[in-house]
C-alpha cells in the first residue's frame, strides 16, 4: 500500500522468459541454456543461477520471497516473484562472487556475496530524511516453499483454515489510529494469494500460506517489504500483526464478509470551497519552470498526478497513464506527474525520477514539486482542502476546472477493481474530450 506514514499493476511481464521457462523458475532450479555454435562464448559465473528462497530479517520475524537469477543473451537478470507476479530486473552485477541488484525504478538495492547455493548480505531502502533502512538478508538456492516445507501426509497433515474469499479488516497503528480495508484472498490447498485494498491503495501481490489456524503472507516487489501474521478464531475472526520495514508495525482484526467495500476515492480529496482551478509551477528534469498555463497544456483536458519513485502504488499508476497518454494525446489529453521525491536537493530527485520514467518509458511530463511529504504536498498545493495520499490523482476539464480528484490507485494486484477503474477511467476521459472547450 502507499500509506503517506511510509512511502498500485507494474504489469506482470514474462515476455522475456518463455512460459515454459518462467513457470520451471517458479518450482526448480533454473536450467542452463542449451549450447548452441551461434552462441558467444558465456564467462563461468561464481554464483549460481536459478531460484533462491529469499528471507528478510525483520522485526516480525522472517520475512520471506522468491528471487530468480537466469542468464540472459550474455546477462545475468533477475525476477522477484510474489504470487502471479514476475517482475524483471536487468540492473544485476557480479563481481566475482559480489551481487548487486538495483530494483527497477527505485533508489533501492539488494547487496550479497554467495558462498556455494547461499547469498548473504541486506537490502537497502530509501527513505525520506536519509532515513535509510538496511534489512539483514539470506537467499538458499532450489527451496520451494515459501514459509513451509511440504506438510506431513495422513494423519500428521495439520487441519488448515481456509481464508478463501473477502475480509473486512480493520488496521490500527502504533498512534491507534485505524483505518477500514478490505482483504481479498485466494486459496489453493494450504498456498494463499490476493491482497489487502486501502484508502491510499492495496497493498499489490500477496503470497503465503496457512498453517493450522494461522496465515502467513508477504511480499517484497521492489520497495513494499509487508510481512503478515493472523490466527483465526473460534469466532471466525482474523487477528493479526502487519509489518512493514524495519520501522512500521500495526494489529489487525478481520471478519470474512463477501460486501465488504472501500469509501468512494473521490470522496477523501477535494479543492477549497471557491477554488476551482488547479494550479501548479514546477521544474522539469532540466530545471525549467514549466505551468499549467503554458500552451501545451491550454484548451486540453488535463491529468496531473500527484506521485514519487519510491512509491510502489506510483509506479502501477505509471504502467498505465503512459500507454493511456499515447492513445488519448492526439485526442487533447496530457499528463503531468508532480514528482514528491524522498531528497531535498534537485540533483538527486531529478536523478531518481529519471530512472522512474526509464522504468516505464515514460513520455508525459514530470515535475519536481517537492519532498515526499503529505503536509510538504500541502503548502504546494493550498488548493486542495485535505491531501491523504501518493499517489492522488486531478482530473481536469479544458476549461481548467477541476472535475474529480481520485485517492490511492488500485492496481493490478486487485483483478476486477483494477479492470473496472481502467474502464472508469477511460470513460471520464471520452466524457471531458467531447466536451467543448
Amino acid at each position: 500500500m502507499t500509506r503517506i506514514f511510509a512511502a498500485r499493476p507494474r504489469p506482470i511481464v514474462p515476455a522475456l522468459l518463455s512460459a515454459a521457462a518462467l513457470l520451471a523458475a517458479c518450482h526448480r532450479q533454473q536450467p542452463p541454456p542449451p549450447a548452441a555454435e551461434t552462441q558467444p562464448a558465456q564467462k563461468p559465473l561464481s554464483i549460481e543461477l536459478g531460484k533462491y528462497r529469499a528471507v528478510l530479517a525483520t522485526p516480525g520475524g522472517d520475512l520471506p520471497f522468491f528471487i530468480s537469477l537466469v542468464r540472459e543473451n550474455d546477462q545475468v537478470a533477475a525476477y522477484l516473484i510474489n504470487g502471479p507476479e514476475l517482475l524483471p530486473i536487468h540492473e544485476v552485477t557480479l563481481t566475482g562472487s559480489h551481487l548487486e541488484i538495483m530494483m527497477p525504478g527505485y533508489e533501492n538495492k539488494i547487496t550479497a556475496d554467495a558462498a556455494g547455493d547461499t547469498l548473504s548480505g541486506e537490502l537497502a531502502l530509501s527513505k525520506l530524511n536519509g532515513n535509510d533502512q538496511h534489512i539483514p538478508l539470506t537467499a538458499k538456492l532450489g527451496a520451494n516453499y515459501r514459509f513451509f516445507p511440504v506438510a506431513p501426509a495422513g494423519d500428521e497433515a495439520p487441519n488448515n483454515i481456509n481464508v478463501n474469499g473477502r475480509w473486512a479488516a480493520t488496521f490500527t497503528d502504533s498512534d491507534n489510529t485505524s483505518e477500514k480495508d478490505v482483504g481479498e484472498f485466494a486459496q489453493d490447498g494450504d498456498v494463499v494469494t490476493g491482497t489487502i485494498l486501502t484508502p491510499t491503495g492495496d497493498h499489490r501481490y500477496l503470497a503465503g500460506q496457512v498453517r493450522g489456524n494461522e496465515l502467513y503472507l508477504s511480499t517484497f516487489d521492489g520497495a513494499h517489504a509487508f510481512l503478515y501474521k493472523a490466527t483465526l478464531g473460534a469466532d471466525g475472526t482474523l487477528k493479526g500483526d502487519f509489518w512493514s520495514g524495519l520501522k512500521s508495525h500495526e494489529t489487525f482484526v478481520a471478519k470474512r464478509d463477501a460486501n465488504a467495500h472501500l469509501v468512494d476515492p473521490y470522496a477523501y480529496t477535494k479543492m477549497k470551497r471557491g477554488e476551482k482551478h488547479f494550479a501548479f509551477a514546477f521544474p522539469d528534469l532540466n530545471g525549467n519552470t514549466v505551468t499549467n498555463n503554458d500552451p501545451k497544456f491550454r484548451g486540453k483536458v488535463l491529468i496531473v498526478a500527484l506521485a514519487g519513485s519510491w512509491c510502489p502504488n506510483c509506479h502501477d499508476e505509471a504502467a498505465f497513464l503512459e500507454p493511456l497518454y499515447r492513445d488519448y494525446r492526439d485526442r487533447g489529453v496530457e499528463v503531468v506527474s508532480l514528482m514528491f521525491e524522498h531528497f531535498g536537493d534537485f540533483p538527486r530527485a531529478a536523478a531518481a525520477t529519471q530512472r522512474f520514467r526509464q522504468q516505464y518509458s515514460i513520455d508525459y511530463t514530470t515535475l519536481i514539486a517537492g519532498v515526499s511529504d503529505k503536509d510538504e504536498a500541502g503548502k504546494k498545493l493550498p488548493m486542495l482542502s485535505k491531501f491523504l495520499a501518493f499517489p492522488t490523482t486531478v482530473f481536469i476539464d479544458k476549461k481548467g476546472n477541476v472535475r474529480k480528484i481520485h485517492t490511492g490507485f488500485t492496481g493490478p494486484a486487485t483483478g476486477g477493481h483494477y479492470t473496472e477503474f481502467v474502464n472508469e477511467t477511460k470513460a471520464e476521459l471520452d466524457k471531458l474530450v467531447a466536451e467543448k472547450g
